[in-house]
């Protein structure tokens, strides 16, 4: 007996200790596997991501996914860890992470203008080019000698970015060991034959000197290159030298790329994150997360014991299966992906509170621990089972409705959720079998909890609803005042409300005149006026504006790096336009409408009993609205953004698994007592059965949350502080307020019992 018991507990701190190698070290020199090698988003690595629309309204997906194909060539020439992804019907997303100078990034990626390659002088005796001399550098360039319009009429254009199939940068070495910088380009099929054509026509005055003998690459109406035609082009691959170097190849490469696109694009939204100011968010979350983790463990060992060191190995081994797992499914983590992550461990608290807390009330009946431990599980499992598939489907939803960030959160939090109930059901009960093996089988190392007298629940159940009235109320008037001043129910963010905004993070504090100088440098750089806030906790103003074209915020990026001495690494800019910031509220609102519609169908096939959907979902509705209420006071100093859709959404999600429990206890109850009790009997005595597990899994979440608030970046403040506000609403709900209502919906629908 003890034999078995220590080898399970060897296996098991085995496995711990090879994952933990796993994620920390990885399998191979590459760190494969691991922590280091999680793909971290924009917001933690610092990039730009741009969202581009097609101006054709209805592209078909062929067009779409060339496009789609020759963006990722390009944004490649960035960086190869640069992402380029469709979004619907008509969007492309374009992510490069680690760079250094975004506004050239901006500058290439955000207009994508078009090539052309033209006759220098074609067979009509009329130049397209001609060589002019700069005046003050003397330096002689290549120019148009008439209007692009002007030449495509005449039809002088030899091939366009259609006929394109690619352009890469190369260096070749001839027989007598000298290399040249060359561009080679690769035409499609309805370009190869249009270049033979015109390389043959262009070749009879090879050596001339005869602008006949030019083929002119033009791009945004400038000419970039204008090499002689040396031969006959037919195979549709051709090579353009004469470049000074590798770089100014690559950028004749790039430029040929950017412009071969089958599709136009105008630029939806963008992001340029600092990667100094990612790195000191990640930090700082890494530690709340840590700070959190490790309370947790103490709450749960000192509360519940051997369980509870059962539970922190299995946690421990949940966190290292998390690591990987984003590893195998690719997830690219952000600021709101590692919220997800630290609250799906306090969450993951709750299966084993669940179980714990049935354990205890089996040792209190008077069972043996082994038969407790058995028994405890099972009827555990139901609650458990129903509980996490709720909040599933909150993920699911915000993963299919979210965009950018949330989907992040999205599938962490789903991930998160899968794994709790795997280490809950499967490696806590397999370590805490192997305790009670190895001799630790005393009830005082396990606890017992016996049956103690109802609370008058239902009696309250007017007065807490007076309480969640008054707060329901305090959030409409909040509202009404912000009409008042914002024209809107809300102070909405950015995503919301459409504009750009630039937050600048000053090394050495805020300077004392640091805001009347940014009003003026604003007005005088853009002839915009700025709306500023300021967090003096990380030293950073940012400064909003409506909606500025990458143009103009490279001048303003310039002015601010001037007037103040920062630099790349202390902006972040983000820009959002109307059409966007609509389609986000309009996200939001489905987003929870579809999420509760998902959840009341759940309830009512595993309840059997609409009285329970509804009023668990008019719960839902409860907590959601006493979570508006806290964006609608504007003194909170929360703006609705693109993170509240996950908030409303965890927080529906969190509610409703605390429901679970108490009404899976009410339907145990009424199963086993038959006609013995009254509704409101069953009602009282389920809640007060389940009330420690109620406390205790909201205030390990409550925690995990709470230096999230305390200590993660303005970003995650955002999302951790209403979650803090939700969690204690959705714990009041469940408590008080659903068993109640269930009750009345009982009463008035079916007879008393």
């Amino acid at each position: 007996m003890k034999g078995k018991g220590y080898i399970k507990l060897l296996v098991t701190l085995a496995v711990i200790a090879l994952l933990g190698v796993v994620a920390i070290v990885g399998v191979n020199k590459d760190n494969a596997m691991s922590a280091r090698d999680v793909k971290l988003g924009l917001d933690l690595a610092g990039g730009v991501s741009i969202t581009y629309e097609t101006v054709k309204e209805d592209p078909t997906a062929d067009e779409l996914s060339d496009t789609v194909y020759k963006m990722q060539r390009r944004a490649e020439a960035f960086s190869t860890e640069a992402q380029v992804y469709p979004e619907g019907d008509r969007r492309i997303t374009v992510a490069i992470p680690d760079i250094t100078d975004a506004d050239e990034v901006l500058e290439q990626l955000g207009d994508a203008g078009n090539i052309y390659f033209i006759y220098g002088k074609s067979d009509k005796g009329v130049a397209n080019i001609e060589y002019t001399q700069d005046p003050i550098s003397l330096e002689t360039k290549t120019t148009l000698a008439r209007s692009l319009e002007e030449i495509m009429a005449d039809g002088d254009v030899v091939i366009d970015g259609s006929d394109i199939a690619g352009a890469s940068a190369d260096i070749i070495t001839d027989k007598l060991g000298v290399t040249e910088n060359i561009v080679k380009l690769n035409l499609n099929d309805s370009g190869r034959s249009k270049f033979a054509a015109a390389t043959s026509y262009c070749y009879g005055y090879y050596g001339s000197g005869s602008l006949n003998s030019i083929i002119a690459i033009v791009y945004d109406n400038e000419v970039i290159s204008a090499p002689q035609v040396a031969a006959v082009i037919s195979d549709g691959v051709a090579t353009i030298s004469g470049q000074r170097d590798y770089d100014e190849a690559n950028i004749l490469a790039s430029t040929i790329r950017i412009g071969a696109l089958p599709l136009e694009l105008s630029v939806l939204r963008y992001y340029v994150e600092s990667a100094k100011l990612g790195l000191d968010a990640l930090t700082t979350s890494l530690i709340a997360g840590l700070i959190g983790f490790v309370l947790i463990i103490i709450f749960m060992i000192a509360f519940y014991r051997i369980p509870g060191l059962a539970s922190a190995l299995a946690l421990l081994f949940y966190i290292e299966l998390m690591i990987i797992c984003l590893n195998v499914f690719n997830v690219t983590l952000t600021l709101p992906g590692i919220a997800g992550i630290i609250l799906s461990v306090g969450m993951a608290v709750d299966a084993n509170v669940i179980i714990f807390t049935r354990i205890r009330e089996e040792i209190g009946t008077g069972k043996t621990v082994r038969s407790a431990i058995k028994v405890g599980f099972h009827k555990a499992l139901s609650a458990i089972v129903d509980g996490n598939v709720t909040t599933i489907i909150a993920a699911i939803v915000l993963f299919a409705l979210g965009s950018g960030t949330v989907v992040g959160f999205a599938q962490t939090l789903g991930i998160g959720v899968v794994l709790s109930m795997i280490t809950a059901l499967l490696v806590t009960k397999f370590i805490l079998n192997g305790f009670f093996e190895i001799g630790l089988d005393s009830i005082k190392l396990y606890g017992s909890k016996h049956e103690k007298p109802a609370k008058p629940f239902v009696k309250h159940f007017p007065k807490f609803l007076c309480v969640s009235a008054a707060c329901i109320v305090v959030g409409v008037v909040g509202i009404c005042m912000n009409f008042a001043k914002y024209d809107a129910p809300f102070n909405y963010g950015l995503d919301f409300a459409g504009g750009t905004a630039t937050s600048i993070t000053f090394d050495d504090g805020i300077p004392a005149d640091a805001q009347s100088k940014i009003e003026k440098l604003v007005l005088d750089t853009i002839n915009e006026k700025a709306e500023l806030s300021t967090v003096e906790s990380e030293n950073m103003i940012t400064v909003k504006t409506k909606e500025l074209s990458p143009e103009n915020r490279a001048l303003l990026t310039k002015a601010f790096e001037d007037t103040f001495g920062v630099t790349d690494e202390n902006l972040t800019t983000t820009s959002v336009g109307s059409t966007v910031s609509s389609e986000m509220k309009r996200d939001a609102l489905v987003a929870v409408i579809v999420a509760t519609i998902c959840m009341l169908i759940y309830i009512w096939i595993r309840f059997r009993n609409i009285n329970f959907a509804v009023a668990a979902v008019v719960a839902l509705i409860h907590d959601v609205l006493i979570v508006v209420a806290l964006y609608a006071i504007d003194s909170a100093g929360i703006t609705v953004g693109n993170t509240f859709i996950a908030c409303l959404l965890t927080i529906v999600g969190y509610s409703i698994n605390a429901t679970i429990v108490i009404f899976d206890r009410i339907r145990e109850n009424i199963a086993e007592n038959h006609n013995r009790f009254t509704y409101g009997e069953i009602v009282n005595k389920s809640i007060t059965q389940t009330f420690s597990r109620s406390i205790n899994t909201s205030l390990t979440t409550f925690i995990a949350v709470l230096f999230l608030a305390i200590m993660g970046a303005t970003s995650v403040k955002e999302f951790a502080i209403p979650l803090i506000v939700g969690i204690i609403a959705g714990t009041f709900s469940s408590v008080c307020l659903t068993g109640g209502l269930w009750y009345t919906l009982q009463r008035k629908f079916k007879k008393e019992v």
